[in-house]
């Protein structure tokens, strides 16, 4: 199931490459503001999607469009059981406002 998060990009880290096989992860950060605090948000785009964030800069709005996954994991029988979860970036659209042009002023003054 997918779901959307609206915010401005805060960080954006560089690409990480995992074990043998290049497992290719890199990491967005997006703040959004609710009253009093701020929200930072981290979303993780994996093997492919690692490309597409080169088309993101720090300030930018933007909505990500994102999966949540989570894992079990346990180091042995015995230990406890640990449960993480992740947001996996799908994909994204820019939102910044377009910049407003303003008029060139008069030069041809017929006086």
């Amino acid at each position: 199931m997918e779901s959307v998060v609206a915010g401005k990009v805060h960080l954006i880290d560089d690409a990480k490459e995992y074990g043998q096989k290049g497992f290719r992860k890199r990491l967005v950060v997006l703040t959004r503001e609710t009253g009093k605090f701020t929200n930072y948000i981290p979303i993780e785009f994996v093997q492919d999607g690692v490309d597409q964030v080169d088309g993101l800069n720090v300030g930018d709005n933007v909505e990500i469009i994102f999966r949540l996954s989570g894992r079990r994991w346990q180091k042995d029988p015995s230990s406890e059981v640990k449960y993480f979860l992740s947001a996996e970036g799908l994909r994204f659209r820019v939102n910044n406002p377009e910049p407003v042009a303003t008029p060139e002023p008069a030069t041809d003054v017929p006086f």
